[in-house]
């Protein structure tokens, strides 16, 4: 048994100690430090979310440092100045560089969702973590909360240094953000809620498969081939269903929640396009789904 593995049946003896030892049963506290545990003693974890900052912060940095001063900002309103214009299409200009990390960490992150229920599965532990918690569904719980938490906080950090650490840069190619922009921070803080959202349909979808290989190509397929086929089906056809179908996909949705406003796509007529409230319902539904299908098949089926 290897070195990690001793570490999670460790943390399910605790939780199984605590429970016993309180006569009150187990309790969902136990099972969440029993969870975070096995999150944080995973290499995959450590090495994904260093991967995350990196990625993030070094992307930043690499394409902020080839910006010029910026223009009109397309999607801006026609009846603006022409210093709004600048200063809008500086923030844009601010945001972008910042979150274009952001389309290479949501493969890293659905990548470790998929591991964190599969790698159990395939070592046989999650027979411990039932055996601990005979209910099931609150070590799932746990463990989707735990990590979702996790990511959310990792690539949060990873955003909030990247757009800091880009303003000098961006300052001399006379481009000057407003760090006390509302919107700009609520679109970091939207990325930072997609990557954690992310994650999790990572994670329901490696419940539903309960195979590593299946589950990251599953939650890869999702974020990147699905959307290219249905632009190929609505280019070849000019028909208008694939876009509509691809608005409420993850990668779609998770667009519209850490764009800053006046770079929101514009749409063909007759496409759906979502808000950024709308958008998050989408991604939480997402979610809620692959988590709750596989929650159900978690009862139904043998460890």
């Amino acid at each position: 048994m290897s070195a990690t593995a001793v570490d999670h049946h460790a943390a399910d003896s605790r939780t199984v100690a605590r429970g016993t030892a309180t006569g009150s049963g187990l309790t969902f506290g136990g099972v969440l430090r029993s969870e975070w545990i096995k999150l944080r003693t995973l290499r995959s974890t450590f090495w994904s979310y260093v991967l995350i900052i990196l990625l993030t912060i070094g992307l930043a940095l690499l394409i902020a440092a080839a910006q010029r001063a910026p223009g009109t900002a397309p999607g801006t309103p026609s009846g603006a100045t022409a210093a709004t214009l600048t200063a809008a299409a500086q923030q844009a200009r601010w945001i972008t560089d910042a979150t274009l990390g952001i389309n290479f960490a949501q493969l890293v992150v659905a990548v470790l969702g998929a591991l964190v229920i599969t790698g159990e599965y395939s070592t046989g532990m999650i027979r411990s973590s039932f055996a601990a918690v005979p209910a099931r569904l609150p070590v799932i719980f746990a463990k989707a909360l735990v990590f979702g938490v996790s990511s959310f906080i990792v690539s949060l950090f990873s955003l909030v240094v990247a757009a800091l650490v880009i303003v000098p840069v961006l300052q001399g190619h006379d481009i000057h953000p407003d760090l006390g922009d509302g919107a700009a921070w609520l679109a970091l803080v939207g990325g930072a809620g997609y990557l954690a959202l992310v994650g999790v349909i990572a994670m329901g979808i490696g419940l539903l498969v309960r195979s590593s290989a299946a589950g990251i190509a599953s939650a890869v397929g999702l974020l990147l081939i699905v959307p290219i086929v249905l632009r190929i089906v609505g280019g070849v056809t000019s028909a208008l269903w694939p876009g509509n179908i691809a608005s409420f996909l993850p990668s779609e949705a998770g667009g519209r929640l850490f764009a800053y406003p006046i770079t929101q796509p514009a749409a063909p007529a007759g496409v759906v396009v979502l808000d950024t409230w709308q958008s998050l319902a989408v991604l939480v539904a997402w979610a809620v789904v692959a988590v709750g299908i596989g929650c159900v098949l978690v009862k139904r089926r043998d460890a």
